[in-house]
């Protein structure tokens, strides 16, 4: 993943709104929900999570499909693996990783 990348999607992520939008889809798993399941679920206008829905749409981190007259939202997470392993690829890569400041008096 593209440094790039990782940073838009991080920014999509910075809005609480669209974090707790997001985390409301990766808990609904595959099957994804209707948008007017998340419009109800967040107590935000139709218009404001369509603005929230199109930034992560356009990370990469929500996809949509339309089934009949409803539009099923779900999180992508092939993406959010992605993402997940660009923040920890280099963990630990200019040090020695060791137990938690907490641990190390224990």
């Amino acid at each position: 993943m593209k440094l790039e990348q990782a940073a838009k999607q991080l920014e999509a992520l910075g809005n609480p709104t669209r974090l707790k939008l997001y985390r409301t889809l990766v808990r609904a798993g595959e099957t994804g929900r209707p948008v007017g399941y998340l419009q109800e679920a967040l107590g935000i206008a139709a218009s404001t999570l369509s603005h929230h829905l199109h930034r992560l749409i356009l990370t990469g981190l929500v996809t949509q499909e339309r089934q009949a007259t409803t539009l099923i939202c779900r999180a992508n997470y092939p993406v959010m693996n992605d993402l997940l392993g660009f923040l920890a690829d280099e963990c630990c890569a200019d040090a020695v990783c060791g137990p938690a400041v907490g641990e190390a008096a224990a």
